[in-house]
């Protein structure tokens, strides 16, 4: 009944620090549009931003900065993901460890965004897990 993700909510203290933080590390592109939340566009989906004390309706029963932790599937090898997080003194929480994602095994690494939200970014068909 479900095809995908199209889209997923941030509640965030600074809209404008979280823009600069997931263009500069990771590439994402900023799209702003009147009386719509700013987004950050990645693929074929994006995450919303809502700012703190301006949020959007509808919304999460209780929205908080720092209570997110998602998974981004990397488009370059994960080797250049590792890099530009060097080059932007983000550090790296766990990682690369082998995971299992939603199509199989994968390598990741976590590290937190400017608000404390957890971000995994992973690479299909590099780790070397066998199964489930």
């Amino acid at each position: 009944m479900i095809a995908g993700i199209d889209h997923f909510v941030l509640t965030v203290r600074s809209v404008e620090a979280t823009c600069a933080f997931y263009e500069r590390v990771l590439g994402l592109r900023r799209l702003d549009q009147s009386n719509r939340p700013t987004a950050l566009l990645f693929g074929s989906q994006k995450i919303n931003l809502h700012e703190v004390g301006r949020t959007f309706e509808p919304k999460a029963k209780a929205p908080t900065p720092g209570s997110g932790d998602f998974c981004l599937v990397a488009a370059r090898p994960l080797a250049e993901i590792c890099a530009s997080l060097a080059a932007n003194d983000v550090v790296i929480e766990v990682g690369p460890v082998e995971r299992i994602g939603a199509r199989g095994p994968m390598l990741s690494v976590y590290f937190r965004d400017p608000d404390g939200n957890l971000v995994e970014v992973s690479e299909y068909g590099s780790g070397k897990t066998g199964g489930a």
